[in-house]
């Protein structure tokens, strides 16, 4: 009996042994994770702090009266508003400052302005901008049921030809002024063909015979000329402008009285009488 009893009391210490080393190691696991995540979670709030100050000192050093805009520099202008340039600048840098500045936005609101084809907007630091503008040139004068207008050679509008400008040789007519997509494909086809005339009549000496061009049929445009008192419509092919204006002019002189239009868009003139 007394065998058998020291026999199960060494079973029972040998169980008990495992079982203190395995709390042992957990609790030396769980100090060495304290011991990791603790530094770290010190050292981040230090640096979210840090950065916090940072930014909130940026934004208040950036926002400071030392950035107020105070100089405005506009280049490259001879038609757009100088004043209308500097009041957008004003009115987008009025709480933001130099610094702040939103440029693309600027950009966007001085693109809209009549004259200017793009701009670029850029910070002369610490209290000034700096627009520069590509402008959009005038080229074309367009008649229309309120008026003669300019556009540019991408068939852009731009405002009402002034009394004491100085115009092109002769006048667009047939101008699509409604708002579609077509009408502004086909504008644009007439001013390139516009430009054509006025390139190749030069060239021939014969842009000053011709007072308007109705290019409502962008297929046979017609110049319109003056002879004898009287007005002549030429009708042209699309092309060659420059050798079928001839050929009409040449037929054309002195017949102005009788003729009201001359067709030269095909290889033989074909003449229209007046009643």
């Amino acid at each position: 009996m007394a065998t058998q009893k020291r026999t199960t009391t060494g079973r029972t210490g040998a169980a008990k042994r495992p079982r203190k080393r395995t709390a042992v190691k957990r609790r030396s696991e769980a100090g060495k994770l304290a011991n990791f995540f603790i530094p770290l979670f010190f050292i981040v709030g230090i640096l979210f702090c840090l950065g916090f100050l940072s930014l909130t000192g940026y934004r208040t050093a950036t926002a400071s009266a030392f950035f107020d805009v105070k100089t405005i520099d506009v280049r490259g202008i001879s038609r757009a508003s100088k004043d209308d340039i500097e009041r957008i600048v004003r009115l987008q840098t009025n709480k933001s400052g130099a610094w702040n500045a939103d440029l693309n936005e600027i950009k966007i609101d001085i693109e809209k302005l009549m004259f200017v084809k793009s701009a670029v907007v850029s910070r002369v630091l610490p209290d000034g901008l700096r627009v520069s503008v590509n402008e959009r040139v005038p080229r074309v004068v367009v008649r229309t049921k309120t008026g003669d207008f300019w556009t540019d050679d991408e068939s852009v509008v731009l405002d009402f030809v002034k009394e004491n400008e100085t115009r092109p040789p002769f006048v667009l007519r047939g101008w699509d002024e409604s708002k579609t997509d077509k009408a502004a494909r086909d504008n644009q086809e007439r001013v390139k063909i516009y430009l054509k005339m006025l390139d190749e009549w030069r060239d021939f000496d014969l842009a000053k015979r011709v007072e308007t061009v109705d290019i409502t049929s962008l297929q046979r445009p017609q110049a319109v000329v003056q002879d004898s008192g009287q007005e002549v419509a030429i009708i042209l092919s699309k092309g060659d402008f420059g050798k079928k204006l001839k050929t009409g002019i040449e037929n054309v002189v002195g017949r102005g009285n009788e003729l009201s239009a001359i067709d030269v868009s095909e290889n033989k003139p074909f003449l229209t009488f007046r009643k």
